[in-house]
Formats: structure tokens, sequence, C-alpha cells
């Protein structure tokens, strides 16, 4: 059967047949048709082998990127949400720090950018000035001011 793949599919069965065609018409012999339908038999199964390994790595490495890639997603959609929880949680009882947001030391610019959302005039002006009198970061301020606006 012609692929356009570059791949032949030959079963066994066919392969001998054809071999003992010409073992019947006396181009062969019978050990040398043997022969050679058990070396292409064996060839094909281990070039068979082959392909359908590599096909089944890619397919685990396609599978754990995805995988990999929605876990982390979902994890840290998760986890900002559950944080803005506690933040907003926090603020309403007064309870925490003078800065309303958990962790705000170890946060990076970008992540406190994104626990900004939620929160209220009053806390973004406690954010505002927890930030100018420690790290003073600029793009933190100017989201903060934004916020605000």
């Amino acid at each position: 059967m012609f692929d356009p793949f570059g791949f032949l599919l030959l079963t066994r069965e066919r392969i001998q047949a054809t071999f003992d065609e010409a073992v019947e018409r006396g181009r062969l012999t019978r050990t040398d048709a043997n022969r050679l339908v058990a070396e292409l038999v064996d060839l094909g199964c281990q070039q068979t082998e082959e392909l359908l390994g590599d096909i089944d790595h890619l397919l685990d490495r396609g599978r754990e990127q995805l995988e990999s890639a929605g876990r982390r997603t979902r994890v840290a959609d998760g986890m900002e949400r559950l944080a803005r929880t506690a933040d907003r949680a926090r603020g309403t009882v007064g309870a925490g720090p003078s800065v309303p947001i958990a962790g705000y030391d170890e946060l990076t610019a970008g992540q406190v950018q994104k626990r900004l959302r939620g929160l209220t005039p009053a806390d973004l002006r406690r954010v505002r000035e927890y930030e100018r009198r420690h790290a003073n970061r600029k793009s933190v301020l100017s989201a903060v001011e934004r916020a605000l606006a």
C-alpha cells in the first residue's frame, strides 16, 4: 500500500506469499526465501517499535507541557484569588500588618499590582504609603495611583 509519508505497510503473510511465488518460479531457494522473509519482518518490527516509541515520547512530552502549563495557570490564578480574598478579609476586620496585602515585602512589583484589584481606596492609600517608605517602586506607585483615580 502506498503511503505518502514514506512508510510502506506489508503484512507478514503478503511478504511470505511473494517469496513463495518466487520459489515456485525457481528464482529463489526455499532457504533464501525464508531467510529474507525473516529479515524483512524483523526489520519491519524493529522500525515499527522505534516509530511507536518516538510517537509515545512526543505524546508524553506534549501531555506534560499541556498539564504543566494548565497546572501553573490554574494554581497561579487560584492562589491569586485566594490571596486577594484574604487581603480583603483582613482589611474588613482591621487585622494584620500596616499594609493590607499579606507577604507584601516578598512580592514582586507585578504581583503587588495584581493584588491591588479589589482593595478599598483606604487600603490603596495604605499600600501607597507603605511602598513609599520601603521599596518605593515606581511601577507599584503608578498602579496604586491608577487604581485610586
